[in-house]
């Protein structure tokens, strides 16, 4: 068992290489089963991926470009997806557990409905992305990733844990944040700061709380 700590949080992360285990190379992720396991997929290139009601279980994606990409159902357990480029990929529906993404883009990316259990993002590209009513049930971590512009709405992130993270101008709507962690990030530009009851935060971030909601709410600094 593997696993890696951020913050207040420890996660489980997929331990792929474990003595006896064998990942037998696939050339899709598609199966008239609904469930592809014990798998290698990558260095694809593909106008569209389309998944829908699929289990993709213990496995291993690597380089993988699709210009198109529609996820509906796609539940994945102990598995890794590294340096990949998912665009403005649709994923909704859908419960991670044991997952890790590396270095993966996520620009525009709309994900909606994702239950995420002992899930780690490091190095990923959300920029202009939303997340809409995504809930986090167990360990997940956001890790050097960067949320600009992003939007989150609806979403539970209770004790979930941001580090090292860019969050210019990202939008937290309304939702649960209970100790979602928050320390070591600028916080200066973010919106929607009156929805960050109960986060934490760091010594310092009080300033750029301030300046967030100073910009939020438009206020004008004067002497008269």
């Amino acid at each position: 068992m593997t696993t890696r700590t951020f913050g207040h949080v420890t996660l489980t992360t997929p331990d792929l290489d474990e003595p006896g285990l064998y990942l037998s190379t696939v050339d899709t992720l598609d199966s008239p089963r609904g469930t592809v396991q014990d798998f290698a997929f990558g260095e694809a290139d593909l106008r569209s991926l389309d998944l829908t009601d699929t289990q993709l279980i213990t496995g291993r994606i690597t380089g993988l470009r699709a210009k198109r990409v529609e996820f509906e159902g796609l539940n994945l357990h102990g598995v890794e997806i590294t340096s990949s480029d998912l665009g403005a990929a649709r994923w909704g529906d859908s419960k991670l557990t044991r997952v890790v993404l590396h270095d993966c883009k996520l620009m525009g990316a709309t994900l909606a409905g994702l239950v995420l259990d002992d899930v780690l993002f490091e190095g990923c590209k959300f920029d202009y992305a939303t997340f809409e009513k995504v809930r986090a049930t167990g360990p997940v971590a956001f890790f050097g990733c960067t949320f600009t512009e992003a939007t989150f709405t609806e979403c539970d992130l209770s004790d979930v844990v941001f580090c090292d993270c860019t969050l210019e101008l990202a939008e937290f709507g309304t939702g649960r944040y209970r100790d979602t962690d928050l320390r070591g990030n600028d916080l200066s530009t973010i919106r929607g700061v009156t929805n960050l009851s109960k986060v934490r935060i760091g010594h310092g971030q009080q300033r750029d709380l301030a300046e967030a909601l100073v910009n939020e709410l438009d206020m004008a600094l004067g002497d008269d």
